[in-house]
């Protein structure tokens, strides 16, 4: 009973923490300036055109270019709102995201973006920001190894800030549990329908040793169900992610399936145990995830469903804004320095 008692006890607390969540995500997001789909329209109408084309280009080369961009999308929405912080280097004056620990190895993609942007400057100069480039880019991604369409409203500015620590409180982590995470996309303004689909994402992700290391020699064990981790798939990824030593940065796909195809497999490898990530497998199996495993399993179940509701999640990722960057942002001339 009083081991029931503490738990109760945590679970009101975490509850407690999301509901205040919610209400500062609800605040901040009321003050939010409206994008718009014809942002560009007669400033630079080829803009979707131009994006489109240089990932055609990109996603042919390396199908892996299309989670590199979906991520690097997702790291700048939960730093300070879409405002291509992400993009900056550091300088003498400004200390940027990028080698922040859960971005230096595993976000990638910001050549890409370069491309893009010097594209844009030849054609418009001064028009389109960083911000929209890498949020017209995902979209583009995501569409070109299979995934769904949706419109991209536009009109976000460049900020000329950046939050290193931000990356460490409000992106979510590999091994973190299910409430923590929740608690961070409720702050985004983001629903528990919305992480589950957003996280759908890792169909074509891949993951660092680093990251799925206390997965594979921990907790693979005690997931319940009938089908278990297999024992093939497990010597697989142990021969990749040895227990000790060297091999941090060897990678796998999150989805063993269909690793460059975006569909609902990723699902599946839930409902079979096999979630490569602690974070990912939570959703299915965690004690308090009940609202989670019905979003597992209906989008295990119904790929369109699955598809429509990411479409809409992307489109609220997206929409997360930071106010500031619209008062005192820019159009970046290069999407890693702010203009002098």
């Amino acid at each position: 009973m009083a081991h029931c008692s503490s738990l109760m006890t945590s679970l009101q607390c975490s509850m407690v923490l999301i509901c205040i969540s919610i209400f500062s995500s609800t605040i901040f997001a009321s003050t939010d300036p409206a994008l718009t789909l014809d942002y560009y329209k007669s400033t630079c109408p080829t803009v979707f055109e131009i994006v489109r084309k240089e990932m055609e280009c990109q996603v042919l080369s390396d199908p892996r270019n299309a989670a590199f961009i979906v991520r690097l999308h997702f790291h700048d929405c939960f730093v300070q709102g879409c405002d291509g912080s992400v993009l900056l280097d550091d300088t003498i004056s400004l200390q940027g995201e990028k080698k922040a620990s859960i971005n230096v190895k595993s976000v990638k993609g910001f050549r890409i973006i370069d491309r893009i942007k010097n594209k844009l400057e030849s054609e418009c100069p001064g028009i389109v920001s960083c911000a929209d480039i890498l949020t017209i880019a995902a979209r583009d991604a995501v569409i070109l190894v299979g995934g769904p369409y949706w419109d991209v409203p536009v009109g976000r500015k460049d900020s000329k800030t950046t939050s290193y620590d931000l990356t460490r409180e409000n992106l979510p982590t590999a091994n973190e549990g299910l409430l923590s995470i929740i608690s961070k996309f409720l702050y985004q303004g983001l629903s528990v329908t919305d992480m589950v689909a957003l996280a759908g994402a890792h169909t074509i992700g891949m993951a660092r040793c680093e990251n799925f290391r206390a997965r594979i020699y921990g907790d693979f064990a005690a997931i319940p169900g009938k089908n278990p981790l297999s024992n093939s798939y497990l010597s697989n990824l142990k021969s990749i992610c040895p227990a000790t030593g060297s091999g941090d940065n060897n990678i796998t796909a999150m989805d063993n399936v269909t690793p460059n195809l975006f569909d609902n497999s990723f699902y599946h490898t839930l409902l079979r145990g096999e979630g490569l990530l602690s974070s990912d497998q939570e959703m299915y199996t965690s004690v308090f995830g009940i609202e989670t495993k019905k979003l597992v399993q209906k989008y295990a179940e119904d790929p369109v469903a699955f598809f429509n509701q990411f479409s809409d999640s992307m489109v609220k990722l997206g929409n997360i804004t930071n106010l500031d960057s619209f008062v005192n942002g820019e159009v970046r001339k290069n999407c890693r320095f702010v203009n002098t």
